[in-house]
């Protein structure tokens, strides 16, 4: 067995531990490219993606992950639905008030959805293709950023997000600057009561604990801190209080 065979095995083992990848409803390709591993296939959730990403990442000897890993939607939708629903959410925060918004035409062309104000916080364009949201462009805070791309991961039918939108100025990142996102997300989420939800992060771990009224909230508020950009892990000790 060739070194890059007892890595694919080890890979593969690490997966099927984790019961929350569940590699027998989603199955994943495990190959090599070069001194990197690839992950490809569809998963059941952010969640299952990023756990799937660090199992990877943690095998000894591989030197990198390529991710061709996508989220299976609740609802499957056209990439002219997905961009028009992100569209408009992004138009509709407070938060994000003061942001041009572009989106993706086709034959690479942007149409402006709206203009920013002099005082703007950013310009944002979105790019969608079979499902993949690309946010592109710039804003002036990681809280911005992460909020963002968020909202990407809400709209209904999107498989993933690339956040490669730039900060600027440039602003050092932290564990306070993930709390602070991760609240602005639950004021903004209608599915979660903030009031009732305590967050901790160290080293980009999110533990959230407190009380929801139902399972569905404590998953929400759990989906919520995952799709967090930069956000590593999520431990969940939310009770559920009827």
């Amino acid at each position: 067995m060739t070194d890059k065979d007892a890595a694919v095995k080890q890979v593969r083992a690490a997966l099927e531990f984790d019961t929350r990848i569940n590699l027998h409803r989603h199955p994943i390709q495990v190959t090599f490219d070069n001194d990197a591993v690839v992950l490809e296939g569809e998963v059941d959730s952010v969640a299952a993606k990023k756990l799937a990403l660090e199992h990877a990442g943690a095998v000894r000897g591989i030197r990198g992950v390529v991710d061709r890993l996508r989220v299976a939607p609740a609802e499957r939708r056209g990439d002219g639905a997905i961009r028009d629903a992100l569209a408009a959410m992004l138009a509709s925060q407070r938060e994000l008030a003061n942001c041009g918004i572009r989106v993706g035409a086709g034959n690479g062309t942007l149409q402006r959805v709206r203009e920013a104000p002099a005082e703007k916080s950013g310009d944002i364009d979105v790019h969608v293709d079979n499902g993949v949201i690309t946010i592109e462009g710039s804003v002036i805070s990681l809280s911005h950023k992460r909020v963002i791309g968020t909202l990407a991961w809400w709209t209904p039918g999107c498989r993933d997000v690339i956040n490669s939108l730039e900060i600027d100025p440039p602003e050092r990142d932290g564990d306070e600057e993930v709390i602070e996102a991760l609240t602005l997300v639950y004021e903004m989420d209608p599915m979660v009561q903030t009031d009732l939800i305590r967050v901790r992060c160290d080293q980009y771990v999110v533990t959230l604990e407190g009380y929801a009224r139902t399972e569905q909230e404590k998953q929400r508020a759990e989906f919520d801190a995952w799709s967090l950009f930069g956000v590593d892990k999520v431990v969940n000790r939310i009770m559920v209080r009827t």
